[in-house]
């Protein structure tokens, strides 16, 4: 097998990195379809600890694996 890859980013990453942001945005989603706007942002900054606030952190844990599966492999 070659050891060349031309299509970068096809790798565990960055497939567990688009899952997070997936299941993240059904989240906001149905909160969104279930509650009012309004609501969901007074939730977003309130001083609890939500599921919207749970669902910004796999957004921003996802954009981070996919990154770590596009960062160059050196050896």
């Amino acid at each position: 097998m070659s050891e060349y890859h031309p299509r970068r980013g096809r790798n565990w990453y960055s497939a567990m990195g688009v899952l997070f942001i997936v299941v993240g945005a059904i989240v906001i989603v149905r909160n969104l379809i279930i509650w009012s706007p309004e609501f969901v942002v007074d939730f977003m900054f309130n001083g609890e600890i939500t599921n919207e606030k749970v669902s910004l952190g796999m957004f921003a844990f996802g954009g981070f694996l996919i990154l770590w599966g596009f960062r160059k492999k050196y050896a």
